[in-house]
């Protein structure tokens, strides 16, 4: 009788075990306060309005710029400061380009670049959702820009002469080429909502939101003399999809 009671005995834990195996277990929401640092790749895309921008090269002749979008590149990282729980502050640098070319009857080609790039601090305030999830909420701060690179060709051969002519003003041939570069240097502001989630205790991923504002803003041409009556929606202000791969200790 004894014997068949530890059978039955055996057979019930086996049996709960086994249950207790299939049972979805839901994730653990994380209540410690985060600790680490990081480093990773961060793309994204960024939709800059450009309204003000195509006006100006169509007046030109020249072929506007696509607005379905801008691939950025960067890195960035961040540690958090201990002192404030779940606070982290860090730094990110990103910049990308658009180009655009037209070729009119008279054989003169147009180019147009227009390069976008800012980097500055972070600061963000993580809140844990699950043990693997956090939604961080924060912004950037510091400085940027864009440069609208113009050129002109009208085919012919570059000469030392003409370039005399050019310099001095004279009436000797055309330019064969000629490029200016209107430089915007501005203020930058980025506030975000991201989500990371952590696939390996190395690395996690990151994808959120976020929106550009440039102000105050100082044109220059070539780098050296005053651009004056510059629109003021001439930046590289939009909303920003962001994306990350990121490697540290979370």
């Amino acid at each position: 009788m004894k014997r068949r009671s530890i059978v039955a005995m055996l057979v019930v834990c086996c049996v709960s075990f086994g249950l207790a195996q299939d049972e979805v277990i839901p994730p653990k929401r994380a209540r410690a306060a985060k600790v680490g640092l990081f480093v990773g790749f961060t793309p994204g895309v960024i939709f800059p309005k450009l309204g003000s921008i195509n006006s100006f090269l169509k007046a030109g002749h020249a072929a506007p710029l696509s607005e379905n979008g801008m691939f950025l590149y960067g890195g960035g990282g961040a540690i958090y400061i201990m002192v404030l729980p779940n606070v982290r502050i860090g730094g990110v640098g990103m910049s990308g380009s658009l180009s655009s070319t037209a070729l009119d009857a008279n054989n003169i080609r147009r180019d147009t670049q227009l390069k976008l790039g800012y980097g500055g601090v972070t600061i963000e305030y993580v809140v844990p959702v699950f043990e693997r999830m956090v939604v961080a909420v924060g912004g950037m701060l510091g400085g940027g820009g864009i440069d609208i690179t113009l050129r002109q060709s009208n085919g012919l051969s570059n000469t030392w002469q003409g370039e005399q002519d050019y310099l001095g003003g004279g009436l000797g041939a055309p330019q064969a080429n000629v490029t200016r570069v209107l430089t915007g240097s501005f203020f930058v502001f980025v506030p975000s909502l991201n989500v990371e989630y952590t696939v390996l205790p190395w690395m996690a991923v990151r994808t959120g939101v976020s929106y550009a504002v440039m102000a105050s803003p100082t044109w220059k041409v070539d780098g050296n003399y005053d651009l004056l009556g510059v629109p003021s929606d001439v930046s590289g202000r939009g909303a920003q999809i962001n994306l990350a791969l990121l490697v540290g200790l979370f």
